[in-house]
């Protein structure tokens, strides 16, 4: 039977692309085009998201 790999847990803001090229508009003197690497704040980059704590009990 074959084993399965757990599920990797993948940051919902970014849906696992934690970067991303984005072009500015411009283009630089050889035509090709201005690029900013942009990373997910949620993340930091990782494309996983880390575990919530454990919930604490409020009340009585």
């Amino acid at each position: 039977m074959p084993q399965h790999a757990p599920a990797t847990r993948v940051c919902r803001d970014c849906d696992g692309y934690a970067s991303a090229m984005v072009t500015t508009g411009t283009r630089h003197p050889d035509g090709t085009r201005a690029t900013l690497p942009v990373t997910c704040p949620a993340c930091k980059g990782t494309g996983h998201r880390t575990p919530a704590p454990g919930l604490a009990h409020m009340g009585r």
